[in-house]
């Protein structure tokens, strides 16, 4: 067994996780529109990230739109919300014009920001392990910590659960 930089065990080969308490990992992605957003712009703030496998997929497109639905009101919790795919801007900017996300959409096309925060690796699908997108859900506090990791969130009800997970 090998230990992770937390000390606590896991089997080799299998991509470290976030646990709440933890340095929320930085990054710099281009959004939509080819701009960088980085996770320092939101210093001092709230932010839900979350990582999904493909735009205009169904699941994905359920969860983007669930997210988008609740915006006005996670914001006035003071959340603001960052969807991160290894999509190229320009599908995300198809993505964001079909079906009128007002979520801000990141490209990690190089998948270093979901490796980073243990939101890819070894998944299964369809009853077989393939290495993937793990659809991910984290929430960062004022601090820059982890205040909330959830791996292998179910794309269909899964803000619902957050928001109560949350106390919203």
């Amino acid at each position: 067994m090998v230990r992770n930089k937390r000390g606590r065990g896991r089997i080799a080969g299998v991509t470290d996780r976030l646990a709440p308490g933890d340095a929320a990992p930085s990054f710099t992605l281009p959004d939509d529109t080819g701009s960088e957003v980085s996770l320092s712009d939101f210093a001092g703030r709230k932010v839900i990230v979350y990582f999904y496998p493909a735009a205009m997929t169904p699941g994905c497109t359920k969860q983007a739109c669930d997210f988008s639905d609740n915006l006005a009101s996670l914001r006035g919790e003071g959340y603001e919300v960052l969807g991160i795919s290894p999509d190229k801007p320009e599908k995300l900017a198809k993505f964001r014009e079909k079906e009128s996300l007002g979520i801000t959409l990141l490209s990690d096309a190089d998948k270093t920001v979901m490796e980073a925060w243990g939101a890819f690796g070894e998944k299964k699908l369809y009853g077989k392990t393939v290495q993937g997108v793990i659809r991910s859900t984290f929430v960062v506090d004022e601090q820059g910590k982890v205040a909330v990791a959830q791996y292998n969130v179910k794309a269909t009800g899964h803000v619902a659960k957050l928001r109560k997970d949350l106390g919203l």
